[in-house]
């Protein structure tokens, strides 16, 4: 009598449908179509170590495994995520032994290669360097941040796309074939299924699959699904969104600089996806608050404290009522005026004063609390700008001794700086005038 636990469950339908071929592969044409660097590759059949980046369910692992078949190697895969030295060594233990003892060489596969350290990526270069295995690493992860340089420069580096609304229409119907040919779907249902599958091919089959279970019952099959049994049967998908990786940086970058490009709708759009993705609003209200002063700054002082206000209603109400406030802060930096010349003149200030030796205080600007900083000349022929004509010291200098006038600060045409530029073109008269008395 056979062991219950001996059976082995059924796979996935993403592991079924899996393609055998490169001609079954769905999406990255501009990879695999014909003079494409995949296809040329492929039909060379001299293969090459690669780094496949691109977000889950776009065939990162399929196009390792039909690498192997291409090119009439052994595939060994290992996983990053569950795999450390020892494993990494019975890898290359058994990549020797494919190559000594039956003259096969060998693909070696490492899924989510950025969840490897810097020692485990290094374990790896002197046999790709040697030719004992071609490498070829899947991430999800910029791999300009998160593969070892060494590895990075003995790699090509390949960005796969998520499927196209096309692409999944046209895997939804091998699924609909293989696995369930003889029930209906309404066009709306199977928009609905393509739009919860966000791009990603793995989750649509995943879908696709729990929709079979759901109208398979012991007693019959229902032969016709809509778009109110979809979203009845399926639990709602969350958007692609990762909180530490590309994802998240791409989409909180899309947001600045929809922000900074003073289009409102873009802003709230990427400011929404955020939302809706997980992102911690208490985050998002910080990056406001940076918006505020490295792009609007005193253009309009008001965006400042729009911004800090729209924070601090967010801790006082929460999500989702405080999320609103953080929404009107994003659509009134939008629209406001920007400049950031503040921000310029801070950043070139810092730099010249990480750059430079340090200067004295001119005697006229330091302090004389005591008798002898007096008798040292502290103080000496300062000139309090209250009792000048205009409460201004034209001419005066405030800056050490020698030091030529860096105009850090410019102000922009727009907002109160063009009113701050008025001023601060009227002040360098005074002083010319002053100069020339």
């Amino acid at each position: 009598m056979a062991n219950l636990f001996d059976q082995a469950p059924p796979p996935p339908l993403a592991e079924v449908l899996r393609p055998k071929r490169i001609e079954e592969v769905i999406g990255q044409t501009h990879l695999l179509a014909a003079g494409k660097p995949l296809n040329l590759a492929f039909v060379s059949g001299k293969p090459h170590s690669m780094i496949l980046w691109g977000p889950p369910g776009v065939g990162k692992t399929t196009l390792a495994r039909l690498s192997a078949h291409a090119f009439n190697r052994e595939f060994i895969a290992i996983s990053a995520v569950l795999a450390g030295v020892k494993e990494i060594r019975e890898s290359i233990e058994l990549a020797q032994q494919n190559f000594s003892q039956y003259g096969k060489q060998t693909i070696l596969f490492v899924d989510e290669i950025h969840r490897f350290n810097k020692s485990q990526q290094d374990a790896l270069l002197p046999h790709v360097e040697s030719g004992l295995f071609t490498f070829i690493g899947a991430t999800t992860e910029n791999p300009s941040f998160e593969v070892n340089s060494a590895l990075l420069s003995r790699a090509q580096v390949y960005v796969l796309k998520s499927l196209d609304t096309d692409e999944l229409k046209q895997l939804f119907d091998r699924a609909h074939n293989f696995l369930m040919p003889t029930t209906v779907f309404e066009s709306a249902a199977i928009d609905t299924l393509i739009h919860n599958a966000d791009g990603d091919a793995r989750r649509l089959l995943n879908l696709v699959e729990q929709v079979r279970n759901a109208i398979t019952t012991p007693s019959s099959e229902i032969q016709e699904i809509d778009q109110t049994f979809i979203e009845n049967a399926l639990s709602t998908q969350a958007r692609r969104f990762d909180k530490g990786g590309d994802q998240f940086y791409d989409q909180i970058s899309a947001l600045h600089k929809s922000v900074r490009g003073s289009h409102p709708d873009a802003a709230l759009y990427w400011f929404c996806r955020m939302l809706d993705g997980g992102a911690d609003p208490r985050y998002l209200a910080r990056r406001i608050i940076r918006m505020a002063w490295e792009d609007i700054g005193l253009a309009d002082p008001r965006a400042m404290q729009l911004a800090n206000d729209a924070a601090q209603t967010f801790e006082r109400l929460g999500s989702p009522e405080g999320e609103l406030a953080l929404g009107q802060a994003v659509v009134y930096l939008a629209i406001a005026a920007k400049s950031n010349a503040s921000y310029k003149a801070f950043s070139a200030a810092r730099d010249y004063v990480r750059n430079d030796q340090s200067k004295a205080v001119p005697h006229h600007l330091r302090n004389a609390p005591t008798k002898l900083m007096q008798e040292l000349g502290h103080g000496k022929e300062y000139r309090y700008a209250h009792d000048e004509p205009q409460a201004y010291a034209a001419g005066e200098s405030y800056l050490p001794e020698g030091m030529v006038e860096p105009r850090w600060y410019e102000p922009v045409n727009r907002g109160l700086e063009a009113q701050i530029s008025e001023k601060m073109a009227y002040l360098r008269k005074l002083d010319l005038e002053s100069q020339k008395k």
